[in-house]
């Protein structure tokens, strides 16, 4: 905790009367929610309201504040560093607690509810022009391929995935992950000629410290909020099951049944369930082949291939290259280096 970065944030999050913003922002109605208007925030203020033009945004969320429904054209990161909030989407309510973060993806109808004066809660505005390709494509791939986590970030990033698309990481206090929210935010509060290079690889670290803390602590997604499950649960538990996993096998384990859990899959990631477990063996396959000298037969078993032959076949299928060739290829250029 870092008490003069608080108290910094807590000269900005003092009340604001919606009523009385609505004329200056002139606040365009994308659709509803009931009788509830959903309103267009398609641009990032300052604590000061005014229009913030930069790709990566911070600003302090106000105190005993009304803010209504609303959707964004980019992603926000909300983030409570005292007391806890709680997110309102079409689907429920979500509870997030002191140091936990939300992500919430771009166009998904949400609102924040009324926070008191104790609680200090900060929102991380992440345009698509935030990160490079050359980021991207860091998070995402490990050679030519993607693991199941790097590929969360692209589910995350500026594509329309449809209502409920957020993520919720429960830090369970991490001093890492807060230390780095806090350079961040002191980064951004105290810029520099360098400060917009550091705050986006601060930002990648915290990716992967969040992604890190997640696979330790899977989350349970709970039958009756199925509509807004957290596909990080599941992605992460394929990640942690890839070798033995069927699908009736995770299916009953979150309580689903296994035609909805393939169909949600499907629309969450565009992959079909059978995909996303090829998509891992694969993964660790190359690993393996890459930093070892494992035959290639017994890492066709360890990862879940019980036949040679359909292994040799999906590797090829996937990487366009044999096993063989890619242990070659990638062995010898991590010799070079």
């Amino acid at each position: 905790m870092n008490i003069e970065i608080l108290e910094l944030l807590r000269q900005n999050n003092y009340p604001r009367d919606w009523d009385k913003m609505v004329p200056t922002m002139h606040p365009r109605i994308a659709s509803y929610f009931g009788k509830e208007p959903i309103y267009e925030f398609f641009y990032t203020l300052d604590d000061s309201l005014e229009v913030n033009t930069h790709s990566i945004a911070i600003s302090v969320q106000p105190v005993n504040s009304y803010i209504p429904f609303h959707l964004h054209d980019y992603v926000e990161m909300v983030i409570p560093l005292l007391g806890e909030c709680t997110i309102v989407t079409k689907h429920g309510r979500i509870q997030v607690k002191q140091n936990d973060i939300i992500v919430i993806g771009n166009r998904t109808a949400h609102r924040v509810e009324k926070i008191d004066n104790s609680c200090i809660v900060i929102n991380l505005a992440l345009k698509g022009t935030a990160f490079s390709l050359n980021d991207f494509n860091f998070m995402r791939q490990a050679g030519n391929i993607q693991s199941i986590s790097t590929m969360l970030f692209s589910l995350l990033s500026y594509e329309d995935l449809g209502d409920s698309n957020y993520s919720l990481f429960k830090t369970n206090h991490d001093h890492k992950i807060s230390d780095t929210i806090y350079d961040i935010i002191q980064e951004y509060y105290s810029p520099d000629s360098q400060t917009n290079q550091i705050i986006r690889f601060e930002l990648l670290t915290l990716f992967w410290r969040l992604i890190r803390v997640a696979s330790k602590h899977i989350q349970p997604v709970k039958k009756s909020d199925a509509s807004s499950s957290n596909l990080l649960s599941l992605l992460l538990y394929i990640e942690a099951h890839y070798a033995t996993i069927t699908l009736e096998e995770m299916a009953q384990h979150f309580g689903f049944n296994p035609n909805y859990l393939s169909a949600y899959l499907k629309k969450q990631t565009g992959l079909t369930f059978i995909k996303l477990v090829h998509l891992q063996r694969i993964n660790v396959a190359a690993e393996y082949l890459t930093y070892t000298n494992v035959p290639i037969e017994q890492i066709s078993v360890k990862v879940g291939y019980e036949t040679p032959s359909y292994f040799y076949k999906i590797f090829r299928k996937s990487l366009k290259l044999s096993p063989t060739e890619y242990r070659h290829k990638n062995q010898a250029e991590k010799q070079t280096l």
